[in-house]
């Protein structure tokens, strides 16, 4: 790893001023040291080094900016380096406002960035309180074409991202703004599994809260076929069962194919297994008869984990009530003692990590 002495050169070469070739030659090395676990750890201790890159995506050469912006990518894909990049460098204000712009090259490795900041609570619910608008974002992902130069698939993780927390949810779920319904058609994109993926994702975290619930399954939203139709097949069905089916599920072609992601198939039961928490939502989904489709995927499902999601969801739609008291799985009660032994549990594994990490960082350097 570089010396004291060398890192100072190395940081002065990183100006507008330099040399172009100086320049490309400096971000091009820090790009290799940016793509392995020692230099993330190196870079992590010079705040100041990522501060010059950052600034250089704005450099007038189209390849030392998008040097820079691979650079903060890998960066950003490393939490450790997160509080560097939003506490000390400040990226946040910066990169929102570029992504708002249809004309700029690099949206992009700013979405993506972005989804690398927003996968851990912390540094999300940072990213959240900068005023993300999500609105906006939801406008700009469903707008097609919004920017010519930009694909934008991975703005799809970062609101699958940004619902971990309940007030993104909640905001995404507003009755009165329609926003919500305007990523369903997004289950079924094809172009792009890392967009379809992050939509699936989005809607399955805002099924964690129950009280929205009813609006998701009525017709003001209408999630069922949106959910159901990636996991449904050309088997034939019996006249009752496709009858009692959302018309968009029934009689389905000889072609049809279901979703070829098995970590999409699953997310897609989890949010199924989700609305099965309260009564009202288990009684919707019986009478829609999901169990036939849920049964003629369980036949055709391979992937061991996906079916095992499967299992839980038939079981749940074919199996006796919950006891009095117990009819909302949600608001079912961890015994304290169970729920103590948990949460020492989880505190004891992120401090393993978190030594682990140190000691690997002070070996490193």
């Amino acid at each position: 790893m570089l010396s004291d002495g060398e890192a100072a050169e190395l940081l002065s070469f990183l100006t507008p001023s330099t040399r172009p070739d100086v320049k490309a030659k400096a971000t091009e090395y820090i790009l290799g040291l940016s793509a392995s676990r020692e230099g993330c750890c190196f870079l992590r201790s010079k705040p100041d080094m990522v501060g010059a890159l950052f600034a250089l995506t704005s450099d007038p050469s189209v390849a030392i900016a998008k040097d820079c912006y691979h650079i903060l990518i890998n960066l950003s894909a490393d939490e450790t380096l997160h509080q560097v990049l939003v506490s000390a460098v400040e990226v946040l204000p910066v990169l929102l406002k570029k992504l708002l712009d249809p004309d700029y090259l690099f949206s992009d490795q700013i979405s993506t960035i972005l989804s690398n900041l927003t996968r851990h609570e912390k540094t999300c619910r940072t990213v959240f309180k900068e005023d993300v608008g999500l609105d906006k974002l939801v406008e700009i992902f469903c707008t097609e074409g919004f920017n010519a130069k930009a694909k934008l698939h991975y703005l799809g993780p970062l609101l699958s991202n940004l619902t971990q927390l309940p007030e993104a949810r909640n905001t995404l779920m507003d009755k009165d703004r329609c926003v919500f319904q305007r990523l369903l058609p997004f289950t079924q994109y094809q172009a792009s599994v890392v967009r379809r993926g992050g939509v699936v994702g989005t809607l399955r975290n805002c099924c964690f809260d129950h009280t929205h619930h009813l609006w998701l399954l009525s017709d003001a939203v209408d999630i069922l076929p949106f959910l159901l139709l990636p996991l449904a097949g050309p088997e034939e069905l019996t006249e009752e069962e496709n009858d009692g089916l959302p018309v968009d599920l029934q009689y389905l072609p000889e072609d049809k194919k279901r979703e070829e992601d098995p970590d999409i198939r699953k997310m897609l039961l989890e949010a199924l297994l989700l609305l099965t928490a309260t009564k009202a939502g288990r009684k919707a989904l019986k009478d829609k008869k999901v169990y036939p489709i849920m049964r003629e995927f369980h036949r055709w499902e391979t992937d061991v984990h996906v079916a095992a999601a499967c299992e839980k969801l038939i079981q749940v739609l074919i199996g006796e009530e919950p006891e009095p008291g117990m009819e909302n799985l949600m608001e079912v009660q961890i015994p304290e003692d169970v729920e103590k032994k948990l949460k020492e549990m989880d505190a004891r594994e992120q401090e393993e990590l978190e030594n682990e990490e140190r000691r690997r960082c002070e070996e490193e350097s």
